[in-house]
């Protein structure tokens, strides 16, 4: 793994993980009326420290982790907080507005990426 790779490494997989919650919130919006949908998430913080985990690491001297079964996104069900009569979860209210602090998010993300990028350059040019 290269410098900057090394320097960006956190950073872009955030950036990843944060894009897919978006398409899955949109994906929610867009499924509002779909009778039986239901509505999913990501779990930000267990998919960024399941990447961050060292895949072989032993939890004993004989046993080795394994592929975790689960999806790599950590896609979860939204629990409704008001039952529909046509078995959709989707809440829209609520939707919108995670699909909006998670737009935020990204947006965060990007800034901060891009100002790491900038200073990388910088410092490669010695201003």
């Amino acid at each position: 793994m290269n410098f900057i790779d090394k320097a960006l490494d956190v950073h872009a997989r955030a950036l990843d993980v944060r894009s897919r919650r978006v398409e899955v919130l949109a994906r929610n919006i867009a499924n509002a009326d779909t009778p039986h949908y239901k509505a999913q998430d990501i779990d930000f913080r267990a998919v960024l420290n399941n990447a961050r985990r060292d895949p072989l690491a032993a939890t004993q001297k004989a046993h080795f982790n394994q592929a975790d079964p689960e999806s790599p996104d950590r896609l979860m069900y939204r629990v409704p907080f008001n039952v529909s009569f046509d078995g959709n979860t989707v809440e829209l209210n609520i939707e919108q507005a995670q699909y909006g602090k998670a737009a935020a998010d990204y947006q965060a993300t990007l800034q901060f990426l891009e100002q790491r990028v900038s200073s990388i350059r910088k410092a490669l040019k010695g201003e």
